[in-house]
Parts: C-alpha cells; sequence; structure tokens
C-alpha cells in the first residue's frame, strides 16, 4: 500500500507523467498490484461550487454522484506516473468510467480515498486496463467507481475480451441540447487537475494528433448527468458509461434518452443526433442496472 500526501496541483501532475513518458508501449502480460491511498481528505465546499458551475449542477442536486471521482486523481496522476502503470499516460485513452454510489456525501466530509489496480482486457483497438477507486467514510464504503483506460494499438493484447458497451436498445428522444465551448477544456480542467494538452488548445491539440481540443469525457459525462439527476440530493446511484468519439471543442452537443421508472439509458451525440459521444445508463436506487 502507498499512501500518498497532498497533491502537487495540476502542473505538478502533468509533469510527473510527461517524466514517465519513455515506458514502453508493448503488450502486458501482468498488472501489478497494488493500492495508493490518500488517508484523509475534506469534500470542500467551495470547489464543489466552481465544479458545479462548470458542469451545469444545481446547489439543490448537492453533491453529485459524480464529483467524487476528482477527489481520486491525485491517486490516478500518481499511479500513471510510477513504475506499476504499464504505458505512459499520454496516448492512453479514457475508455469507460462506472459509478456506484451507497450513501449521500456533503461538503465537509472527511474521507479516506484508495485507488488499486484492476485487471487486464483485450480489445480490437489495443490493451486496456482497469483502475478500481474506493471512497469511505467513517470506516464505511460510499463510493466506488472503475475507470476503463485503453492502450491504443497494442498488438496480440492480453487478458479476456473487453465487455460491450453499457445501455440497452431502447429507442431514445431528443432531451436537450448543451454547448461545449472552445475554452471548456480549460475550464474542467483548472476545476478537475486534469490539465492533458489534448483538452487545452487547439494547437497543443494538434500536436497529439487532433484536429481541435476535445473536451474531457468525464465533463461530457457530467454534463449529461445535470440534465438527468433530479433536483435533490441522490443517495444509492448507480451510472456507467462507455466514451466513444471525441467532442471536438467548439460544439453544440445533444442529450438523447430513455427513461423507465428508476433507469434511464443515454447518449450524447453531436448536433445532428447521429454520432454518439458517449453511452450509458443511469440507475437511481440500491440495485445496479
Amino acid at each position: 500500500m502507498i499512501e500518498v500526501g497532498a497533491s502537487r496541483g495540476p502542473l505538478g501532475a502533468m509533469a510527473q507523467l510527461l517524466g514517465a513518458a519513455r515506458k514502453p508501449t508493448g503488450p502486458v502480460l501482468e498488472l501489478p498490484q497494488v493500492t495508493f491511498v490518500l488517508p484523509r481528505t475534506s469534500l470542500d465546499g467551495a470547489h464543489l461550487a466552481k465544479y458545479r458551475a462548470v458542469c451545469g449542477f444545481t446547489p439543490e442536486q448537492g453533491v453529485p454522484l459524480i464529483y467524487p471521482q476528482l477527489l481520486t486523481f491525485p491517486l490516478m496522476m500518481q499511479f500513471m506516473a510510477s513504475e506499476y502503470c504499464p504505458w505512459p499516460a499520454m496516448g492512453t485513452v479514457h475508455l469507460s468510467n462506472r459509478i456506484a454510489q451507497r450513501e449521500t456525501l456533503h461538503a465537509g466530509d472527511v474521507l479516506r480515498v484508495e485507488m488499486t489496480t484492476g485487471g487486464l482486457f483485450a480489445h480490437d483497438k489495443g490493451q486496456v486496463y482497469t483502475l478500481e477507486l474506493r471512497i469511505l467514510r467513517d470506516e464505511q464504503p460510499v463510493w466506488q467507481a472503475t475507470q476503463g483506460l485503453l492502450r491504443v494499438g497494442v498488438k496480440a493484447p492480453a487478458g479476456k475480451a473487453w465487455a460491450s458497451s453499457p445501455g440497452g436498445d431502447a429507442p431514445l428522444s431528443r432531451q436537450a441540447d448543451f454547448e461545449a465551448p472552445a475554452d471548456i477544456g480549460r475550464r474542467y480542467g483548472r476545476v478537475s487537475g486534469d490539465l492533458n494538452p489534448i483538452h487545452l488548445t487547439a494547437v497543443s491539440a494538434r500536436l497529439l494528433g487532433f484536429k481541435r481540443a476535445i473536451a474531457h469525457g468525464m465533463w461530457t459525462k457530467a454534463r449529461a448527468l445535470a440534465a438527468l439527476l433530479p433536483q435533490r440530493p441522490v443517495a444509492a446511484a448507480t451510472v456507467a458509461v462507455e466514451f466513444k468519439t471525441p467532442l471536438l471543442l467548439p460544439a453544440t452537443a445533444s442529450l438523447w434518452a430513455s427513461r423507465q421508472q428508476r433507469d434511464t439509458q443515454f447518449e450524447v451525440r453531436d448536433s445532428k443526433g447521429q454520432k454518439p459521444h458517449l453511452r450509458g445508463q443511469l440507475h437511481i436506487g440500491d440495485a445496479s442496472p
């Protein structure tokens, strides 16, 4: 178990990742099993307010179940810069994210944050590894997540086949449109700590192979949840998404959904409603979708 101290800040985290950029990029046969821990941190109300503002949540929604993901970011950065991470962070794609919350969280809560390496999977575009994230309050688990990360271009990847994306086959209807302005990557990056150059400017994104800067997948997920979650705090809930195509900035995105009692299937698509940027499923209640 590796204990992590206070965050070095976004620029310090990016410097760490750049320093670890010379790792091998071929197939990995085994993922080292290691746990990183932030023993004590507080859920900061001022930071939460900034997050709500950039993602479209209202104060009435309380602490959105996606917000605690930001508390795990320092652990993920430490892992990706460490010898235990199999590939460089640059060129590794955020493929999926599944969150399960057991209890309502509140500003001021004192929490313990843990990150453990998961498994390896074969994907038709490369090789995937997962990270298991967990948050405890008073020694009781209240929130957990699984992060899937794809190393594109790995030949002959090891591991069992990666599972299909979440969501079903119910017909979806257009619920809303929302703007993803050119500066949203910089604004979300300052709040989240994720200052990957692909999100910041068109120039820095082009250096890494993108036509323009792209929105953070977790911002896109959050922006969808801001519209889908009720205008009240949610206790138990599960939401899983798989990221499909980059959302190039600036853009108008469209939210499509099918709601059935406590379950919602949804997609974020382009302005024409044709190309999916992410696909997911939300369940409000104790049972997983």
